[in-house]
């Protein structure tokens, strides 16, 4: 089991919807590092999370040495957290883990109501696109179902592009 402290990282005060807790990297039992967490709630049907969200996440990578993956990961985590927050009426949690494996993003809603993987239509705007970017840029990415609501979340291992 990692042994994870919190950490002095970012938090998101006053205006913003969102509250961020930054986890630092310890080594666990093992010697091994632990992994560094970003862990925010972001309000529903607010939409200022998504950029919040972004830029927390730069600042959890910041030090992965993956830029090219970085880059994906925030596009991805757009993606996830606007999903969210547009086609539900609830609040979300984000959590993202980067370790010795990879970076894992995660977006748990309170909506059984599972996602559906669409082929956009060319005059639908912006509509549809978001999973089939997951599905496409990530390494892996599924749904996981919970008591109440589910988690749509990607992977992107730490390995060379």
């Amino acid at each position: 089991m990692k042994r994870q402290v919190r950490g002095g990282g970012p938090v998101a005060i006053g205006a913003s919807s969102a509250q961020a807790v930054e986890e630092e990297a310890t080594d666990d039992a093992r010697g091994q590092p632990a992994a560094a967490q970003l862990r925010r709630r972001l309000a529903r049907a607010d939409l200022r999370a998504v950029p919040e969200a972004r830029r927390a996440l730069r600042e959890l990578l910041r030090h992965w040495g993956k830029p090219e993956k970085s880059e994906i990961a925030e596009l991805l985590t757009s993606e996830l957290v606007t999903n969210a927050l547009i086609h539900t009426d609830h609040d979300a949690v984000l959590t993202a883990t980067v370790g010795p494996r990879g970076l894992r993003v995660e977006v748990r809603d309170f909506v059984g109501r599972r996602p559906r993987l669409r082929v956009p239509i060319a005059d639908d705007g912006t509509h549809g696109r978001g999973l089939v970017l997951v599905q496409s840029l990530a390494d892996a990415w599924g749904v996981r179902p919970h008591g109440v609501g589910k988690s749509v979340w990607f992977e992107l291992d730490g390995g060379a592009v």
